[in-house]
This record gives structure tokens, C-alpha cells and sequence, in this order.
């Protein structure tokens, strides 16, 4: 397996006070654009090669690889190189970041289907869900107060359902966002008993500390969603496994994951400059 690149951080939710967990991410048009030109065709290849590692991984497990969901991971990057991308046939994308997402959505296609991939504040519900009406899933859902503000929100506005994934920590860090792997049924329970607005899609998880995973952080998963769904008397075909990044992507999808979230494998590692804001 590859290594992670030190940049490589697509769920990284370290925790922190509310006032800083939110970041600005417009970079100025020239700067966008120089940035975009430099690395023009490179990441359409890079996300080619991607596809065809996970139709590999997906070969290996029996498995074809359209039951594999790619996220492509894009924070930070400047629009012009999500369009790069996007014009390459690409159509799913994650953000880590409220302000970011809200920013870019609307200068993007409306058939980007947006995954919400970081740690979600209550305050932040509301800009997310008004600002991005395609948003098609929050994959970070951990408690159930986040899943009754998603669930209040969605109704006041009136929009469809929204697709969830439950966060569980595998790995035990107190770090990490997740619900306990002891909790995520009773967590599972809720959002589908209380939560009409929101549809229960599955499970996600991050890894360890330099956020790759291991067997036992992917096996760890597995076995929640095998308590979820006896729980909920649903098949496991059913429920998701939100599993594997740059780094270890390929064993996760040989180890039952049907979304993966990569992002410096496409865009690369470098982090472009950003707008500075009050």
C-alpha cells in the first residue's frame, strides 16, 4: 500500500474551540487561475489512475467497481482545478469546511452531488444546508443533537431528505470525532426512529493517527454495521462502509468499503492560499 502524503488529511477533525473549527478558503481569481494552469491535465490523469486502482482493488474482492463510490476530496483547491476534474467525468466531491463548500457549490455545476466530510457544528447546519441545495450526504453525523439540528433544519427549509453516514471512532483517540463503536446502533436507532428528514445510509470511519487504517480499524467497522443492521432488520448490502483515503483506499475497498474519500492522490499536496478574513 502507499504511504499517506503528509498533506493528505480529507477527514482530519482534530478537535478544537467552535470559533476556529471553520475555515475561509477563496483564493483570489489570479491565484486560482495561475495554480489551475500550472497543473492543467495533471489531476484528470491523476483521478484516471485513481479509478483504475479501485477498479483493481474492487476486481480483488470479488466486487465491480460501480459499487464503489469515489469522493473526490477537494479542500483547499482552487475551483478551476475541481472543474479539471469534474470536466473529466468526476461527479462526487468532499469538503471539510462549511464556508468553503458554500463558497465553491455555487460556482460548480448543480449535478455535483456534495458530500459534507468534517466536523459539523450546530451553528453550521443551517449555512450548509441553505447554501448548498445539492448537498447529497453529511458523512460525519456523531451524536444526536447534530442529527436533530440536521433534522430541524432540513424540515424548516423544506428540502428532501438528506442521506446520512454515522461517524464512529475505530480508533479510540480521544482526537477523533465518532461515536463509540459500542453506541453507533443506539445512534443508528435514533436517527432512523427520530430523524424522518434525514435517511440512514451507513457507517464512516477515519483511522489512525497519521490517518491511514489498518485491518483491525476496517474489521472494527464491519462488525458495526453487521450490529446495525441485525438492529434494524436491514440487509449489510444496505448500509455503507465509509472507509479508506489516499493512503490505504485499496485495502478498504478489499475489505467491504463502498465509498473511499481521496484527495492529494487527485489534487495533489499542495495547499493553495486562501483569502485572509476578519
Amino acid at each position: 500500500m502507499n504511504n499517506p502524503e503528509a498533506e493528505d488529511r480529507e477527514t482530519a477533525q482534530p478537535r478544537q474551540d467552535s470559533h476556529s473549527a471553520d475555515h475561509s478558503s477563496s483564493s483570489s481569481s489570479g491565484l486560482d487561475m495561475a495554480a489551475a494552469s500550472a497543473t492543467d491535465g495533471v489531476a484528470a490523469a491523476a483521478l484516471r489512475s485513481v479509478l483504475q486502482r479501485v477498479k483493481q482493488a474492487a476486481e480483488r474482492s470479488g466486487r465491480v467497481s460501480e459499487r464503489v463510490r469515489v469522493v473526490a476530496v477537494s479542500k483547499t483547491k482552487p475551483v478551476p482545478l475541481l472543474r479539471q476534474v469534474y470536466d473529466a467525468g468526476h461527479r462526487c466531491f468532499g469538503e471539510n469546511y462549511v464556508q468553503e463548500l458554500v463558497e465553491k457549490a455555487p460556482q460548480l455545476p448543480d449535478d455535483i452531488e456534495w458530500h459534507f466530510i468534517g466536523n459539523l457544528q450546530s451553528n453550521k447546519v443551517k449555512p450548509l444546508l441553505t447554501g448548498v441545495p445539492t448537498l447529497a450526504m453529511v458523512e460525519t453525523v456523531d451524536d444526536e443533537k447534530i442529527a436533530n439540528n440536521l433534522n430541524r433544519v432540513i424540515g424548516s427549509i423544506g428540502r428532501k431528505p438528506l442521506k446520512v453516514l454515522i461517524q464512529v471512532n475505530t480508533s479510540g483517540e480521544e482526537s477523533k470525532f465518532g461515536v463509540e463503536p459500542s453506541g453507533c446502533v443506539d445512534l443508528a436507532k435514533y436517527v432512523t426512529t427520530n430523524c424522518p428528514n434525514l435517511e440512514f445510509c451507513g457507517l464512516m470511519t477515519i483511522g489512525m493517527p497519521d490517518y491511514t487504517s489498518t485491518p483491525e480499524n476496517f474489521k472494527t467497522l464491519a462488525n458495526c454495521r453487521s450490529e446495525v443492521c441485525k438492529a434494524l432488520g436491514i440487509a449489510e448490502e444496505q448500509c455503507e462502509l465509509s472507509m479508506g483515503m489516499s493512503g490505504d483506499f485499496e485495502l478498504a475497498i478489499e475489505m467491504g468499503s463502498t465509498n473511499v474519500r481521496i484527495g492529494s492522490t487527485i489534487f495533489g499536496a499542495r495547499e493553495y492560499p486562501k483569502k485572509q478574513t476578519n
